[in-house]
This record gives C-alpha cells, sequence and structure tokens, in this order.
C-alpha cells in the first residue's frame, strides 16, 4: 500500500514539474531587459541543432539544423518582434512574448497567445 501510494505521490510531482518550471519565468517587459539577458549568450535548443545570436543592434544570426538562420528584430509595444529566414525559407514578421527565468528564455508566437520555444541560454 505504501509503495502505490509513494508511486502515486511520484507520479504528480512528475507532472508538476513542468508547471513549476513555467511558473519561475517572468515577462520581459522593456528591450533594454531583453538585450541585458542575451547579451553575449547563444540562445541553444540542442535537440533541433538550434543556436543563435541575437544582438542589441537588432540582427538574429545562427544555425538550426544544419541551415543557416538570419534576421532582424525590434521592440515593440513590450513584444520582442522579428523576420527570419532559415536557409531559403522565410518565416513571417511576428511579435513574440519573452518570459526568462534562470537560464531560459521562452519566445512565444502571436503577441503570447501562439506556440512557445524555450531556449537555453549559454
Amino acid at each position: 500500500m505504501f509503495t502505490t501510494l509513494r508511486l502515486g505521490l511520484a507520479a504528480c510531482l512528475t507532472a508538476m514539474l513542468p508547471a513549476m518550471a513555467a511558473a519561475e519565468l517572468a515577462k520581459l517587459d522593456s528591450r533594454s531587459g531583453f538585450v541585458t539577458a542575451v547579451a553575449g549568450k547563444t540562445l541553444a535548443i540542442p535537440l533541433y541543432g538550434i543556436r543563435l545570436q541575437v544582438s542589441g543592434d537588432g540582427k538574429i544570426r545562427g544555425k538550426a539544423v544544419g541551415r543557416p538562420v538570419k534576421g532582424d528584430w525590434t521592440w515593440q509595444g513590450g513584444f520582442f518582434c522579428r523576420t527570419l529566414f532559415w536557409g531559403e525559407r522565410e518565416f513571417p514578421y511576428n511579435c513574440q512574448r519573452v518570459d526568462l527565468g534562470g537560464d531560459t528564455i521562452r519566445f512565444t508566437s502571436d503577441r503570447g497567445a501562439g506556440r512557445s520555444a524555450d531556449f537555453d541560454l549559454r
């Protein structure tokens, strides 16, 4: 009986971990806060081979799955707004909510109403 209870508790705690981690992220509202967070760092999603540098002068450079990534960004109304090319493929202009917590930065498309991607800050 105690083994079953421990397994159930472990399962509940494991299920809560992503929500707990998400709760530690805080919205970045200013361009200066964003630039400070990414300055001199690489934004990475190792599983997909994504490594990006986002510079304070409005440039995005890097690689993803072996293809070059380039783009431009601005900060508008509390959102990171960017154009982006991955190889020859163009991703449409999009303004994204940015959240930061520890060594994780999250971008959520469509001003926070769309899909999210978490990057490691290295």
